[in-house]
């Protein structure tokens, strides 16, 4: 994720142009350009239309088919948008929820007692760590310091990590309440924190393994094809070899709306557009150690 300042317009317009984005389109806009010259050469040259050609007309049909065109975009953008900000939302609670548990198990837990506190301040930070590797689609590795804890060591990284350690987080937390080292009423408040932890775990994976269906995004890039492709047929009689400017212009426009949208609609990944999850991770880390001090 790049922090950049949204009222400086030079270096954000010099952004678009710099990015992944423009890049792999550039192949598409060079097609664009000959397809839309060799076009209008046709029309112009060879074929020798005139602008009282019943192909002129054509020009109708793409405002029509434009007005629907832009309506799809729309959607597409909203709804991927929609999918950034919910898994922004979600780690926003797993945030709070990780510093709530660290507080309350900070208030809970004899200030002499280090074994437990010690635990706690790795577990609570180690599910953050779990969960991010296991939306980046990496294998779990367990980063420990030098205090060692055997049920962290048994964690097996072919299995759900996020799931791995609210079990544990859990399991120790019950040998605590039957050890009388909290209360049950303290079992209840902190069995919805553990709980809450889940439910961010199952939202995002709900975000990442949905994607937008394979139809409706098939039909929006062979929309945005065939709806570019055939504008200088038109266009040609008003604009003449100018639509070989025009038409990849076009063209970059509704593509680079269409790429975005596949961009931020996986807010888990690599990309300057994604959540920067692993940090919000190290902050947790950074933040539950400083609540549970050993």
């Amino acid at each position: 994720m790049i922090v950049y300042n949204p009222k400086d317009w030079f270096n954000t317009i010099s952004y678009l142009h710099n990015s992944k984005i423009f890049k792999r389109l550039l192949p598409y806009l060079i097609i664009s350009i000959f397809v839309s010259w060799g076009l209008a050469y046709v029309e112009l040259e060879y074929l020798k239309l005139s602008d009282r050609s019943w192909i002129k007309n054509i020009t109708t049909v793409h405002n029509l088919l434009g007005f629907v065109l832009s309506l799809i975009l729309v959607f597409r953008t909203n709804t991927a948008y929609d999918r950034w900000w919910e898994a922004r939302k979600q780690w926003g609670t797993l945030t709070n929820t990780s510093r709530t548990l660290a507080i309350k198990m900070n208030a809970f837990l004899d200030p002499q007692d280090k074994v437990n506190r010690s635990f706690y301040r790795k577990s609570i930070a180690l599910y953050a760590e779990t969960l991010f590797t296991y939306l980046r689609s990496d294998y779990t590795k367990f980063m420990l310091d030098e205090v060692e804890h055997p049920e962290l060591n048994s964690l097996d990284e072919k299995k759900h990590g996020p799931n791995q350690v609210a079990a544990l987080i859990y399991k120790k937390t019950n040998i605590l309440y039957k050890e009388q080292k909290i209360t049950g009423d303290q079992l209840i408040v902190i069995n919805q924190d553990i709980t809450s932890l889940t439910d961010v775990t199952g939202a995002c994976e709900r975000i990442k393994n949905t994607p937008i269906p394979l139809g409706y995004s098939a039909f929006i890039k062979t929309f945005i094809i065939l709806y570019t492709a055939t504008l200088p047929i038109g266009l040609v009689f008003s604009m003449g070899y100018f639509v070989a400017a025009a038409v990849p212009f076009i063209f970059y426009v509704l593509a680079t709306l269409e790429m975005i949208g596949e961009s931020i609609e996986e807010p888990f990944g690599s990309d300057s557009d994604d959540l920067p999850i692993e940090k919000i991770a190290a902050n947790i880390k950074k933040h539950t150690q400083e609540i549970l001090l050993p």
